[in-house]
C-alpha cells in the first residue's frame, strides 16, 4: 500500500525519502513554474536546510524527473508537458527577456520564457523542445542545447576586484556578466569600457562565463566607440587571431618565377583599376586590346586570393567565420589581414599581381565569341577613381581614353541586353558622407551612379554570370555542386499588398504575368526619377522582392534576369568568391570535381547570415552618422516630405540631407487616426488628411544618439506646404 503524505509539512524536517517524494510532487503541481532550493523551502514551509533540498533536486535531475533551468532554478519534467518535437533555430530576444525561436521552414515562431533560455543570447542557434502546457493552446518551448553562439566578443564596463574582475556587457539581458581573472586584464582598470572575448561558456561544472580583455576603449571618442559597438553587436571580431596574422606574415612578398611560368602572362596588355577614391583593396581590374582580326579582347582580372589562402589553415578558417568585409561609414573591417587585402592580393598599379581571370573576345557586333577562365599574371598600368574615369569618358581626353570609351560602349550594350531579357532596374539611393579629420560628418549627399560605375558593374556581372554558366553547363550530365547567388521571385501576397499600396499613390501595377510584373517595376523606377512621392516607395518595392542569398540550389537570379549567377569578382571581401574560385579552378580541365554538397550548403547558410549581419551593421552606422550630423541642428527648421506612417506618428525625410525622423501624432495641434492603409491619417476634429508624399516643414527637437533617432515637430501653420 502506497503511503499518503499530508499536503502540509509546516515546520517539519523531512527525511530523505519524504523530501524526494514531496519535492517531486510539488514541482509537478506547479505546472511548469520554476523554483530554487530556497524557494521550495519557503513554499513547503519545511525546516530542512538548503543543502538537503539542493541534493534532492540534483538526484531528481539525474533521474529525469526534474530539469534545471537558468539561474539555478528547477522545473518538473512531468507528463502534463509533453514534448512534441525538437527544433533547431535562432534566438530572437524581446525586451521582456523572453524570446522567439525562428525555425527555417516553420510558419510560427516558438515562444521561450525567460527562465527557459538556458543562457542563450540574441542570434544564438539553439535546439529547443516544444511542449504544450495544460490549459494553453499555444505551444511553448525550452532551450535544451546551445548549438552555436552568435558572438563571443562583447563591449562593456569592467569592475576590478582583488582576485578577479567582472565585465557587465552593454545591451545584454540583466544578470549577464563575464568573469575575467586579473591576469587577463590587458591593462584594463576599474570602470574602463572594454571589449572582452569569451574563452569559456557555462557547462555542467562551471556556472560562470569566463573571458579575457582584448581592448581598452577611450571614452573620449564616443563615435569611434559606437562604431566598434555596432560591429561587436553583430558578432564581428575587431581583431584577427595571432595564428591568422602569423600565417599572413609568413607569406613571401615576391612571386616565384615558377609560379609565373604556370600562368597566362598578360602583363603587356593595357590594364587598369577603377575604384572609389578611398579604396585600398583593389579586387578587380579591366584590360582591353584590339586583336588583329578586328575583334576586341576584354579581360576581367580578379585578385587570386585562393592562391594565398589554403583550405583549413588559420586564415581560411577566420575568413570563413567572418565571410565578408564590413563597410561602415568611417571604416572598413576587412575579411582578410591587411597584408593580403591591401598588399599582396590588391591589384595595385605598377606591380605584378596574380589573378584569376575571365577573358572575353567580342566581335564587331559586341557579341561574345569566346571566353577563357584561368590563372594569370597582370601589371596594372593605372589606378583610376570613378570620378577620373568618368571625366575621361565624358570629355574624350585623357589616359587610356580609347580603352575606356570602347569598354563603356560595350558595357552599355550588355546592359541593354540584360534589361531586354528581364532584368529589373531598381536601385535604392545610397547615402554618402563627407567626414572631417575626426570622422565627424560635415555633409550628407546621395551617391550619383554614372557611366564609370555602371561600366565596371556590367563587366563584373558578365564575369559572374559566365562562371556560373560554365559550371552549370559542365555539370549538365551530373550536377557539380556550386555556390550560386540566387534571387527568388517575389511572394504573390507581398506583391499584391505592394500593388495596393502603389495604387494609393496613383501607380498601377500589372500583376497578370511575370513579364508584366518586371515591366511594372521598371516603369515605376523610371517614373520615380521625376516623382518624389513614387521615389519614396522604391525601397518598399525592393523589400517586396525576395532577398538574394547563396545557395547550391540554382533557381536563377530574378532581379538580374539571369538563369545562372555567382559571385566571383570580389574574393578580397567575400568568402563566397573564394569558394567559387576553388571549385572553378578544379573544374577547368576535362575532369569533373564535385565538392560535398551538404558541406557547401552549410557554407552557403553561414555566408548568407554573415552578409545580413554586415548589411545591418552598415545601416546602423549610417543611421548613427545621420543623427550625429543632425545633432548640431537641434532647434533648426527644415523642409521635408512625409515618407512613411506609423501608429505613433509620421516619418519625414528632409530635403537638404535625406535624414529621416519622426513627428509623433501628439505633437500636432489635434490628434490623428491612422488609416488602415498606413498611407494617410485623419484629424479627429478637423477631418483634414495628411498622407505620404505631403510636403511639410519641421523643427528638429532632439537627436538621440543612443537610440539613433531624430525627433521632429511640425512648424505650426506651416504643417503642409506646396
Amino acid at each position: 500500500m502506497t503511503k499518503k503524505y499530508p499536503k502540509s509539512f509546516k515546520g517539519r524536517k523531512l527525511n530523505t525519502l519524504e523530501l524526494k517524494i514531496i519535492v517531486n510532487r510539488e514541482l509537478k503541481n506547479l505546472n511548469g513554474k520554476s523554483y530554487s532550493a530556497a524557494g521550495l523551502i519557503k513554499k513547503l514551509k519545511i525546516s530542512n536546510n538548503r543543502d538537503e533540498v539542493q541534493l534532492i533536486l540534483e538526484k531528481l535531475v539525474k533521474e529525469g524527473r526534474v530539469r534545471q533551468t537558468t539561474g539555478g532554478v528547477y522545473q518538473s519534467n512531468n507528463k502534463s508537458s509533453i514534448p512534441e518535437k525538437l527544433f533547431i533555430g535562432k534566438v530572437d530576444l524581446i525586451r521582456s527577456g523572453a524570446a522567439y525561436i525562428i525555425v527555417e521552414g516553420k510558419s510560427e515562431d516558438i515562444y521561450i520564457a525567460p527562465g527557459d533560455l538556458m543562457g542563450a543570447l540574441d542570434g544564438d542557434t539553439v535546439e529547443v523542445s516544444v511542449v504544450r502546457r495544460k490549459g494553453r493552446q499555444r505551444s511553448d518551448g525550452r532551450v535544451i542545447r546551445i548549438v552555436r553562439r552568435s558572438r563571443e566578443i562583447f563591449m562593456g564596463r569592467i569592475f576590478v576586484n582583488k582576485k578577479y574582475s567582472v565585465v557587465t556587457p552593454f545591451k545584454t539581458p540583466d544578470g549577464f556578466e563575464i568573469l575575467v581573472f586579473n591576469e587577463g586584464l590587458n591593462g584594463a582598470e576599474d570602470g574602463d569600457i572594454v571589449t572582452v572575448r569569451v574563452i569559456s561558456w557555462p557547462d555542467g561544472k562551471n556556472k560562470m562565463i569566463k573571458g579575457e580583455i582584448t581592448e581598452v576603449l577611450s571614452a573620449d571618442n564616443a563615435s569611434d566607440m559606437e562604431m566598434k559597438s555596432i560591429l561587436i553587436g553583430q558578432g564581428f571580431d575587431l581583431h584577427f587571431s595571432k595564428e591568422t596574422l602569423k600565417e599572413a606574415h609568413a607569406i613571401p612578398d615576391s612571386i616565384p618565377e615558377q609560379e609565373i611560368m604556370q600562368r597566362r602572362d598578360m602583363r603587356d596588355i593595357a590594364t587598369f583599376t577603377i575604384d572609389p577614391a578611398t579604396a585600398k583593396d583593389f579586387d578587380d581590374a579591366l584590360s582591353y586590346r584590339l586583336l588583329e582580326d578586328g575583334n576586341m579582347e576584354i579581360g576581367v582580372h580578379i585578385a587570386d586570393v585562393s592562391h594565398y589562402i589554403k583550405p583549413g589553415g588559420p586564415m581560411d578558417k577566420e575568413a570563413y567565420e567572418r565571410s565578408t568585409s564590413v563597410y561602415l561609414v568611417d571604416r572598413v573591417l576587412p575579411m582578410l589581414p591587411e597584408k593580403l587585402s591591401n598588399e599582396l592580393c590588391s591589384l595595385r598599379p605598377n606591380e605584378d599581381k596574380l589573378t584569376f581571370s575571365a577573358v572575353f573576345v567580342f566581335d564587331k557586333d559586341t557579341k561574345v565569341v569566346s571566353r577563357w577562365f584561368g590563372k594569370a599574371i597582370i601589371h596594372s598600368d593605372r589606378r583610376f577613381t570613378y570620378e577620373e574615369a568618368q571625366e575621361i569618358i565624358e570629355s574624350g581626353v585623357g589616359e587610356y581614353v580609347e580603352e575606356l570609351i570602347q569598354l563603356n560602349t560595350i558595357a552599355k550594350k550588355l546592359r541593354d541586353i540584360r534589361y531586354a531579357k528581364g532584368a529589373i532596374s531598381f536601385e535604392s539611393d545610397e547615402i554618402q558622407f563627407r567626414l572631417d579629420e575626426n570622422g565627424v560628418p560635415v555633409e550628407i549627399f546621395i551617391k550619383e551612379r554614372k557611366d564609370a560605375h555602371l561600366m565596371v558593374e556590367d563587366f563584373m556581372l558578365l564575369a559572374n554570370r559566365s562562371v556560373a554558366e560554365y559550371i552549370h553547363q559542365k555539370g549538365a550530365s551530373g550536377e557539380i555542386p556550386f555556390i550560386y547567388r540566387v534571387h527568388d521571385r517575389p511572394d504573390n501576397k507581398k506583391l499584391s499588398e505592394f500593388a495596393t499600396f502603389a495604387a494609393e499613390l496613383g501607380f498601377k501595377m500589372d500583376l497578370s504575368k511575370p513579364a508584366a510584373v518586371i515591366h511594372s517595376f521598371n516603369l515605376l523606377a523610371k517614373k520615380a526619377e521625376e516623382d518624389e512621392t513614387l521615389r519614396l516607395i522604391t525601397p518598399l518595392a525592393i523589400r517586396t522582392m525576395a532577398k538574394a542569398e547563396y545557395s547550391t540550389n540554382n533557381i536563377g537570379h530574378f532581379g538580374l534576369g539571369f538563369d545562372d549567377y555567382t559571385h566571383f569578382t570580389s574574393p578580397i571581401r567575400r568568402y563566397s568568391d573564394v569558394l567559387a574560385h576553388r571549385i572553378l579552378f578544379r573544374n577547368l580541365n576535362s575532369a569533373i570535381y564535385r565538392e560535398d554538397k551538404s558541406l557547401l550548403d552549410v557554407f552557403c547558410k553561414h555566408i548568407s547570415a554573415q552578409e545580413r549581419k554586415a548589411m545591418e551593421a552598415e545601416r546602423e552606422s549610417v543611421k548613427y552618422k545621420q543623427v550625429e550630423f543632425m545633432s548640431r541642428f537641434v532647434g533648426t527648421e527644415f523642409n521635408g516630405i512625409i515618407s512613411g506612417m506609423h501608429d505613433r506618428g509620421v516619418f519625414v525625410e528632409l530635403d537638404d540631407n535625406h535624414c529621416e525622423g519622426m513627428i509623433r501624432f501628439d505633437r500636432f495641434d489635434e490628434s490623428f487616426i491612422l488609416d488602415d492603409s498606413k498611407m494617410k491619417a485623419f484629424g479627429r476634429i478637423s477631418g483634414r488628411t495628411i498622407k505620404i508624399g505631403d510636403r511639410i516643414r519641421i523643427k528638429v527637437l532632439n537627436a538621440d544618439l543612443d537610440n539613433r533617432q531624430l525627433d521632429f515637430a511640425p512648424v505650426m501653420n506651416q504643417e503642409v506646404y506646396k
